[in-house]
């Protein structure tokens, strides 16, 4: 297996890599890296906990940092080279992070703006010279419509949790994004998931198509993930529910719903139990929200309850224990669930609360599994 020093990157990225222990890389790096660095349009597609977000941020950085040992060095504040979309707050957080991490040697400047920010902080941020911006959309388009940014020296766009591209909300924005950008500029899309639909969004997004790599794990469960399914009886879900976190109480566990009255009533449930917990669903406080999640990530409480939001872009390495409470009804937010835990090579165990009704959903996940 080839190693990060045998890929095309500068070797300050792979001394920062050797930094935090990271040496080896994963399938969907080993694919999409080359390609990337060579300044490709890719769709990567890979399981939850693969190593998506590197897959794409180590062929950025390097891009842009080359171009500035070119002799080509950014000059004129708010026009970065590099843009990564992502779909919310924690998701972009969290990418920021990965990135701000590989930069100390390799000295690229990287901005967020987000929304559950003040509007005023994104300005500041963009007020400057920097290389990348992470973005979500709402917050990407302000700054366009106040003029504080300009896309036209963009040479690479990621769109992280790509899948989220045919939602008819999101797909006017994703084009507009790349009308802003210069021509034939690099589009990096990355997803867990490739429902039929995004091939044919991408078709009509993009002048040409990228390059697909697909994974074999993709659309699969990871190997180390363990799956019960509990069947509920005559309806009593709560007393399932204590029956399983009595089993593991002090375990990283995520507790998923499908709608906000299923957390509400999910949480007095563990209220009555005694067993304290944090809410991260829609339609809360963001700040709120961002507290709950930083309570659960630091392990102030083992237990968070949340809908289908938290199966995406979360990557939290005490999640040990997924507990579907309510089952979705569609594969694709199954496995993103699942994909909280098991992640980057490490095990974790998925159970399932079965009803009747749950029996299709059932056997699609066990036909991934066959």
């Amino acid at each position: 297996m080839p190693s990060f020093s045998e890929l095309p990157l500068l070797p300050s990225l792979v001394a920062s890599l050797d930094e935090q222990g990271i040496t080896q890389p994963t399938e969907i790096q080993r694919a999409t890296i080359p390609p990337l660095v060579d300044g490709e349009s890719v769709l990567g597609v890979a399981e939850t906990g693969s190593g998506k977000t590197l897959a794409y941020v180590l062929p950025l950085l390097h891009r842009i940092k080359q171009l500035e040992l070119d002799g080509d060095r950014v000059t004129q504040a708010g026009r970065p080279r590099g843009l990564v979309v992502v779909p919310g707050r924690e998701l972009g957080e969290q990418v920021a992070r990965v990135m701000k991490g590989l930069t100390h040697k390799t000295r690229v400047r990287v901005r967020l703006a987000v929304g559950g920010t003040a509007k005023r902080v994104s300005r500041r941020a963009v007020a400057a010279p920097f290389e990348v911006l992470v973005a979500s959309p709402g917050r990407l388009l302000h700054l366009l419509d106040v003029g504080d940014l300009s896309l036209l020296d963009v040479r690479s766009v990621v769109f992280d949790e790509a899948d989220q591209v045919v939602d008819p909300g999101f797909l006017p924005v994703a084009k507009q994004i790349l009308a802003e950008c210069r021509p034939g500029v690099q589009t990096m899309l990355f997803s867990a998931t490739l429902p039929a639909s995004l091939r044919g969004v991408i078709d009509a997004l993009l002048p040409e198509p990228p390059f697909l790599v697909r994974t074999e794990g993709s659309g699969q469960l990871v190997p180390g993930l363990t799956v019960e399914n509990r069947d509920v009886i005559r309806g009593d879900r709560a007393s399932l529910l204590a029956e399983l976190l009595a089993e593991a109480p002090g375990v990283g566990t995520l507790l998923f719903a499908n709608t906000r009255e299923q957390c509400d009533r999910i949480g007095g449930w563990l209220d009555d139990l005694g067993v304290p917990y944090e809410l991260y669903r829609g339609e809360m406080d963001r700040i709120e929200r961002r507290r709950n999640l930083a309570a659960f990530r630091q392990g102030e409480v083992h237990v968070l309850v949340t809908t289908d939001l938290g199966g995406r872009g979360l990557d939290i390495d005490r999640v040990d224990r997924v507990i579907n409470v309510h089952l979705p009804r569609e594969v694709a937010n199954y496995l993103h669930r699942a994909g909280r835990t098991a992640r980057a090579g490490r095990t974790g165990r998925v159970i399932n609360m079965v009803t009747e009704r749950d029996q299709p959903i059932i056997d699609a996940v066990d036909a991934l599994q066959a």
